[in-house]
C-alpha cells in the first residue's frame, strides 16, 4: 500500500478515521484473540463502549466469535455466516501476516442481515435479465420500426386502426387486440407501446400457447433459488417483474390455463406479486395489452376463460379485420415487404407483374399478413429478375391459368400439393386454428402436420 509521506501522527489519525469511518462495523485483534481495534459503529449494535472492550477475548465482546480461531489457522473466513443477537449476518475474517506470522486478524460485517444477500442477488439477477432482454430488444429493433408508421395500407379500416392506437397509447388501460392468425397483432401491440409515455421501458411478451402449463407460473412470477428441482440457485425474475413501468404484451391470451387466470387478475388488481417459492412482496407497475386470434366472448362462455378477467381486460378493444376484407392494402402491403427484403438484401426493389398483381389481390390470403410476406419471401428468393412474374409466385397462387393435361400444365404432383394444402387449411378454419384437432381431422400426426404447414408456407402461429 502507497500512502503520501506525512507525519506520523497525521498518518496515525488519518487511520483511526478511516478504520471508524467503516459504516458496517470492524473489528482487530491480536494473535491471542484480545481486542485491538473496535470501530464506533460495531460497539454501537453490540451495545457496548469501544474503548472498554480494548484488551478484552473477543469472545468475550462477540458472541460466536472466531477470530482467534483466524489467528491459529491463518485461513481466511470470506463471506461466513455469524449470528449475533439472534440475527444472522454476513462477515469476513482476515489474518494479517508479517515475516510469515500472524500479527492480527481484521474482522468486518458485510452485511448485517443474510437476508440482504437475497435482496441483492434478486437486484443482480433482475438487471442481468433486463440487460439480456434489452440485447435483444435492439437485435430486433434493428430490422423492425415498431411505430403506427410501420402499419401500412391505405383503406379507410387501416386509417381507422392507426387513429385508435394512438388513441389507446395516451391512456395506461388495459387493451384487447383481437383478429385472425396473421393479421399482425404483436405489431399493433409494439405500436401502441411506443406511441406511449412507457416506450423507454421495458416491452416484454409472452406467447401463452407456447409455454408449457407446469412452467407458466415460474415464467410469470419468477421464482425464488431452490423453489424447485432445477431452479438456478440465484433465482430468476419473471416477465411480470421485468415488465416494470413498461408494457407486457401476453399473445394467445386465450390460451391462458385456467388456473393461472386469477393469479393474472390479483396483479392487475393490486399491482404486486410474489416469485414461486419466496414471501416478499414485490410491487409492478405495467401496460398489459393482450391478444387472441379466438372468439373471448365464446371461450368466457364455454367457462375456459374468466369472466371477471375477461373485463378486466376488455377495456379498450382494437380489432383488426382481415386482409380480405380490405383488398385495397394488398399491394400497398406487398410493396413494403419486396421494400425490406431489398433493403436487408442490398438488392433492388422488384416490382410485380400485372398478373402477379391480380393473382395476389384474389387471393382469399387465410393466413393474412404473414402469409403473404412468406409468398413474397418464397417469389422474392427464386428469382434474381428485377420483376416478379405470375410464374415466381407460389404454385397455389397461379389460379388464373388454366389447368388442363397438356405439357405446359401443372403436373399431378403440384395438383395434389395444391390440393393438399387448401385441405389443411379448411382443416385449421375448422377448427378455430387448433392444430391438434386439425391434425385428428385431417387423420395424421400433429407432428407431421406442422411439417406440411411449413412446407406450403401455411403459418405456424396463431398471432
Amino acid at each position: 500500500m502507497a500512502i503520501c509521506p506525512m507525519d506520523p501522527s497525521q498518518e496515525l489519525e488519518l487511520l483511526r478515521l478511516v478504520f471508524e469511518s467503516i459504516h458496517s462495523g470492524a473489528i482487530v485483534t491480536d494473535p491471542q484473540g484480545r481486542v485491538l481495534l473496535l470501530n464506533g459503529p460495531y460497539a454501537k449494535f453490540l451495545g457496548v463502549k469501544a474503548e472498554e472492550q480494548l484488551g478484552r477475548h473477543c469472545t468475550e465482546v462477540v458472541e460466536n466469535s472466531r477470530m482467534h480461531i483466524v489467528a491459529q489457522t491463518g485461513i481466511p473466513e470470506i463471506n461466513h455466516s455469524h449470528k449475533i443477537k439472534g440475527r444472522t449476518m454476513v462477515v469476513q475474517r482476515i489474518p494479517i501476516w508479517k515475516d510469515g506470522k500472524v500479527i492480527a486478524v481484521y474482522g468486518q460485517v458485510m452485511f448485517k442481515d443474510v437476508q440482504d444477500v437475497g435482496k441483492l442477488a434478486r437486484r443482480l439477477s433482475l438487471l442481468e435479465s433486463k440487460v439480456k432482454m434489452y440485447e435483444k430488444e435492439l437485435l430486433s429493433l434493428r430490422s423492425s420500426r415498431y411505430t403506427v408508421e410501420s402499419i401500412v395500407g391505405e383503406s379507410e379500416a387501416m386509417a381507422k386502426l392507426r387513429k385508435e392506437i394512438l388513441k389507446a397509447a395516451a391512456h395506461n388501460l388495459p387493451v384487447l387486440i383481437t383478429g385472425e392468425s396473421g393479421t399482425g397483432k404483436e405489431l399493433v401491440a409494439h405500436a401502441i407501446h411506443h406511441a406511449s409515455s412507457r416506450r423507454v421501458y421495458p416491452f416484454v411478451r409472452i406467447n401463452c400457447s407456447a409455454i408449457p402449463r407446469d412452467l407458466f407460473e415460474s415464467e410469470l412470477f419468477g421464482y425464488e433459488g431452490g423453489a424447485f428441482t432445477g431452479a438456478r440457485s440465484s433465482g430468476k425474475p419473471g416477465k411480470l417483474e421485468l415488465a416494470h413501468r413498461g408494457s407486457l404484451f401476453l399473445d394467445e391470451i386465450g390460451d391462458l390455463p385456467l388456473e393461472m387466470q386469477p393469479k393474472l387478475l390479483r396483479v392487475l388488481e393490486e399491482k404486486e406479486l410474489e416469485r414461486v417459492g419466496g414471501t416478499t412482496v414485490i410491487r409492478t407497475d405495467f401496460r398489459l395489452i393482450a391478444a387472441s386470434n379466438q372468439d373471448m366472448e365464446k371461450l368466457v362462455a364455454q367457462g375456459r376463460f374468466r369472466r371477471d378477467l375477461f373485463y378486466r381486460l376488455n377495456v379498450i378493444r382494437i380489432h383488426i379485420p382481415a386482409l380480405r376484407e380490405r383488398r385495397e392494402d394488398i399491394l400497398p402491403i406487398a410493396s413494403s415487404i419486396l421494400k425490406r427484403m431489398a433493403d436487408e438484401l442490398s438488392r433492388p426493389e422488384p416490382k410485380l407483374h400485372p398478373s402477379a398483381q391480380k393473382a395476389l389481390v384474389s387471393y382469399s390470403w387465410p393466413g393474412n399478413v404473414r402469409e403473404l410476406a412468406n409468398a413474397l419471401e418464397r417469389a422474392f428468393a427464386s428469382t434474381d429478375s428485377d420483376t416478379i412474374g405470375l410464374e415466381d409466385l407460389p404454385f397455389y397462387l397461379r389460379g388464373s391459368r388454366k389447368r388442363g393435361l397438356t405439357p405446359q400444365g401443372p403436373r399431378l404432383s403440384h395438383l395434389r400439393a395444391e390440393a393438399e394444402r387448401e385441405a389443411i387449411i379448411q382443416a385449421l378454419e375448422a377448427s378455430g386454428h387448433n392444430r391438434a384437432e386439425a391434425a385428428r381431422a385431417l387423420g395424421i400426426h400433429r407432428t407431421h402436420l406442422y411439417k406440411k404447414m411449413r412446407k406450403y408456407g401455411i403459418p405456424t402461429s396463431k398471432t
